[in-house]
């Protein structure tokens, strides 16, 4: 199971939740931040989270997968994202 989601159940984030926030990963990724900060998440456990997809940002992908999801969406809010910023 990917990491990212195995933390997630770990914690008792729900099925629902979990496609919920990857969901609107692939659609606001400023927003997923806030909607995983809201998880309840122990603070550092969300940060070696944290690390752990900044060293391999593989595991996001893998797990958009993982969920059915369609990662050209995470792609394509990333470079919205990018655009705004610049």
């Amino acid at each position: 199971m990917n990491p990212i989601i195995a933390l997630l159940k770990e914690h008792n984030v729900s099925d629902e939740q979990i496609q919920s926030l990857f969901q609107t990963l692939t659609e606001n990724p400023l927003m997923a931040m806030a909607t995983l900060g809201q998880l309840g998440l122990p603070p550092e456990k969300l940060q070696a989270l944290m690390m752990q997809v900044m060293q391999n940002p593989q595991l996001i992908k893998d797990a958009v997968e993982q969920l059915g999801l369609d990662f050209a969406k995470v792609e394509a809010a990333k470079d919205k994202l990018q655009q705004q910023q610049g």
